[in-house]
């Protein structure tokens, strides 16, 4: 287990390969391990960095940075101590909040932020995420599997403030979020069957900056890289391989979209 201490508390991480760095940065439920697969993948040409977020995992559970400030701070915090410079950054759920918003404050250090089941307002958030303990909501949202087993193990050791603290800053994202003409190359992935996260609306597609793209994983829940894990870490890596500050666009699947939104 790899540590760093911040404002002197611990802060849990890992670490697979060499090459470019790359951030990933886990959601409400769970912790950095059910990226394992996809940090893997990556690793043949990426140094893909995982942390746990206050609150969650093996990271102190510090609760006056439970919200969304807080949570930002620790990955820009996290960065200096590293010594990294310019970063892609992957997120899921409270992940993507955070990597779009460190995006917005810091265009010049994120290339590109790959946001997965990122809510663009409060409204696409199901209440149950801030009523129920992270191991119902592991059960709620995941069957079990070999895939899934890190999420259900993790879970429990989740203090369920950091989840409400962080939710609790989503109105303060919907005005300060991707569609705030975000400049940084995003790729936003959503499951058609998410419970948890409603899927964008037409309106919200066409507003999206020019750099950014949306597409549907059509057989996946809440966690499209464990429910479609290979065709996710395909995409990933094309969008990781595309020229820095050209837009996702070019990586098509709009198709699913149509036929979702008509």
């Amino acid at each position: 287990m790899s540590i760093i201490l911040i404002e002197q508390q611990i802060v849990h991480y890992e670490v697979l390969g060499r090459g470019r760095p790359l951030i990933f940065l886990h959601g409400w439920v769970g912790s950095w391990r059910y990226w394992i697969p996809v940090m893997q993948a990556a690793s043949v040409s990426f140094r893909a960095y995982a942390i746990d977020f206050w609150g969650f995992g093996d990271t102190a559970k510090h609760q006056s940075n439970y919200g969304l400030a807080g949570q930002v701070k620790l990955l820009d915090s996290f960065l200096y101590e590293m010594g990294i410079g310019r970063v892609a950054l992957v997120g899921h759920g409270l992940g993507a909040i955070v990597a779009v918003q460190y995006a917005l404050l810091y265009p010049d250090v994120v290339d590109r932020v790959m946001a997965v089941s990122c809510p663009l307002n409060d409204a696409c958030v199901n209440p149950r995420l801030s009523s129920s303990t992270a191991a119902d909501l592991a059960e709620w949202l995941l069957g079990k599997s070999p895939l899934t087993e890190p999420v259900h193990a993790d879970a429990p050791k989740t203090d369920t403030r950091a989840i409400a603290s962080s939710l609790a800053g989503i109105k303060f994202f919907e005005g300060n979020g991707i569609k705030n003409q975000l400049n940084t190359a995003c790729l936003m992935v959503n499951g058609q069957n998410d419970p948890a996260v409603t899927l964008p609306d037409l309106d919200s597609l066409i507003s999206l900056p020019a750099q950014t793209h949306a597409l549907m994983f059509e057989q996946s829940g809440h966690f499209p890289m464990l429910d479609e894990g290979s065709k996710f870490n395909r995409l990933l890596v094309d969008f990781l391989t595309l020229p820095s500050g050209e837009s996702p666009r070019q990586l098509q699947m709009k198709e699913e979209w149509k036929r979702r939104v008509r």
